[in-house]
């Protein structure tokens, strides 16, 4: 499912510099999410960011899944590097090292 596709602004693309895959998955309406989005943004990288407090029915379940894929306690923000690595939470050094900074 594209949780992209449909409702921009439930699921956005911010441009910037290839540094693989980045998902930031957050809640519009917590402080560690807009944190972890400006960093992401202030360092100029590409991602996409989701929030999960937006979505509704079907699109809200999988967003839901995936994120429980890499962290099972389901908190936010949830960042998901290469379908590969998460960063649980506002961890500045973390996002920065996994990022290449």
């Amino acid at each position: 499912m594209d949780l992209f596709g449909k409702n921009k602004e439930k699921g956005n693309h911010v441009p910037g510099v290839d540094r693989g895959k980045v998902i930031m998955y957050g809640l519009s309406t917590c402080v560690w999410c807009k944190k972890t989005k400006k960093l992401l943004t202030d360092l100029g990288v590409d991602f996409d960011y989701i929030y999960v407090d937006r979505l509704e029915g079907e699109e809200e379940n999988e967003a839901v899944k995936e994120v429980r894929r890499f962290n099972p306690s389901t908190s936010f923000p949830t960042t998901v590097i290469n379908d590969e690595k998460a960063i649980v939470g506002f961890k500045e050094k973390e996002i920065r090292e996994a990022l290449g900074f």
